[in-house]
């Protein structure tokens, strides 16, 4: 009678080959340096045992688990998952992340840390020490937390740091936020638009001042002033409610508003609608994430689309390519996102006639 699959190890397969558990364990993770006949013996014992290989025996070789952690901020994320406000971040990471790994034979794991935790470290060398992951994909604000890019660096695990310019640790990946904000500003210059306003996010981020370097670097560009065009944001939808109110109640109003995120710009849209403008009649907004509820409001926004996912992926080649040897690149990578143009923008008041 035949073994139950479940009760076949990597032992059973070493025997039956007639070879070492390391042997085993190089033909199980695609090590280079084992001869073709080898492998194929090994192989034809792993078939005739129906050997699943797990991955506490692809860890037997000691080098390599197989596994990529992925963090992000465990209190936004908890905040945007029980808001279910359409915010699909985490899933654009999966999608990129997951998929990636899968093509090189790894798997991505998710976990929540708070980094504004005190024992953020504590957090950190826990999940490492139980899961020996082979690299990590760090998001903001983690990418640029100084506590968890020493830890990482000192157990020199490859990691990468999306939404940062990096430094001499980890892997840098930005989403181009400086060159999408330049996008949005010149779409809306293009249009006709001279008083452009902008709610940037969260100063804890270093991509928030990237975003308004590039509004204000195109609208110099154009010969055009941002004085009292910025109003404070942190990417929650109360702050873009008191921005936007903050820039329409001036004397001279913007006749566009970019919003660094799209909780910021419906909020933008809620007020122009309380005060009775017309988007995109008197107002025009762009918003930055192109996540779904954007698609459905009245009128649909015009939004710079994130590439969250072409990151994620990017990231998990890359921490792989460093695994296996390959030098660090000493420049951040750089994955451009799109501008997708709904009904949200139009002419100006003034340039309609």
């Amino acid at each position: 009678m035949g073994r139950r699959r479940q009760s076949v190890t990597i032992k059973h397969v070493a025997a039956d080959a007639g070879v070492s558990l390391q042997t085993v364990s190089r033909v199980i993770n695609n090590e280079p340096n084992v001869r073709p006949e080898m492998k194929e013996r090994v192989q034809a014992s792993i078939d005739k045992l129906g050997y699943v290989p797990s991955i506490a025996a692809q860890r037997m070789s000691g080098s390599r688990s197989y596994l990529i952690l992925a963090i992000n901020d465990r209190e936004r994320t908890i905040a945007d998952w029980r808001g279910r406000q359409g915010v699909d971040w985490v899933d654009q990471m999966l999608l990129g992340g997951m998929l990636k790994c899968a093509e090189y034979g790894y798997r991505m794991i998710f976990e929540l840390v708070d980094t504004h935790n005190d024992h953020v470290e504590r957090e950190l060398r826990a999940a490492i020490a139980a899961l020996q992951p082979d690299g990590v994909i760090l998001t903001p604000p983690h990418s640029d937390n100084p506590l968890i890019v020493g830890l990482l660096d000192q157990q020199k695990i490859p990691f990468a740091r999306i939404g940062s310019r990096g430094g001499d640790m980890g892997i840098a990946l930005t989403m181009d936020d400086e060159g999408s904000a330049r996008r949005a500003t010149r779409h809306l210059i293009d249009l006709g638009h001279r008083r452009i306003g902008f709610i940037p996010g969260s100063p804890e981020y270093s991509l928030s001042r990237w975003r308004v370097d590039g509004w204000e670097g195109e609208m110099a560009a154009a010969g055009l002033a941002t004085d009292g065009l910025l109003a404070e944001g942190d990417f929650s939808y109360a702050s873009g409610a008191a921005a936007a109110r903050h820039l329409l109640a001036s004397g001279d109003p913007p006749t566009a508003i970019i919003a660094s995120s799209d909780q910021m710009a419906l909020a933008t849209l809620e007020v122009a609608r309380e005060r009775g403008v017309d988007v995109p009649g008197q107002l025009s907004i762009v918003s930055f994430d192109n996540t779904p509820i954007v698609r459905f409001t009245q009128p649909p926004l015009t939004a710079v689309d994130q590439p969250v996912a072409e990151t994620a992926s990017r990231a998990v080649e890359l921490i792989i390519a460093a695994q296996r040897g390959a030098p660090r690149p000493t420049d951040p990578t750089r994955v451009q996102g799109g501008l997708v143009e709904r009904g949200s923008t139009a002419a100006p008041p003034a340039a309609h006639g």
